[in-house]
């Protein structure tokens, strides 16, 4: 039976309580919001503790929120193979970030921070090949931002 994320939330809820912003459910699954500055430790733990055991970093994305003091919202989404457990992490950061990289903990983060980082525009310290994937490296643009400039011919 896949597990909605309770798991993961309630590890940091007891090892790392200052770090959570904010926590909540959406359609059955758990997600927790962290200060950006205890990522990396918060992610160690449920990386290396047997009881969460995420061995998995199975994605990281953003969402563009334009109106809001923190416009970017990094988002995680890790899967512990051994619990079948799926967890989401978001952290809020300004228009290019800076968010630190979590390419030591998974090597998944790798490509995927650099195609949030080429995709979005945030940058992620610490991350040891930080360009673009996708886009050309001359492109100035980044097209999942909600004011990417849409051509009206």
């Amino acid at each position: 039976m896949t597990q909605d994320g309770k798991l993961g939330v309630d590890w940091i809820q007891t090892n790392h309580p200052e770090a959570i912003l904010s926590r909540g459910e959406y359609a059955g699954q758990h997600w927790v919001q962290l200060d950006a500055q205890s990522l990396v430790d918060v992610c160690h733990g449920l990386h290396g503790d047997p009881d969460t055991a995420y061995s998995l970093l199975v994605d990281v994305t953003a969402v563009h929120w334009p109106n809001d003091p923190q416009p970017m919202e990094v988002v995680y989404h890790l899967y512990s193979v051994e619990k079948n457990d799926r967890l989401r992490i978001k952290v809020r950061c300004g228009d290019e970030g800076p968010v630190p990289t979590l390419s030591g903990i998974w090597r998944s983060a790798d490509w995927n921070e650099r195609e949030t980082y080429d995709m979005f525009g945030i940058r992620f310290d610490g991350h040891p090949d930080l360009r673009r994937i996708l886009m050309p490296d001359d492109y100035t643009d980044f097209p999942l931002r909600k004011e990417f400039p849409l051509y009206r011919g």
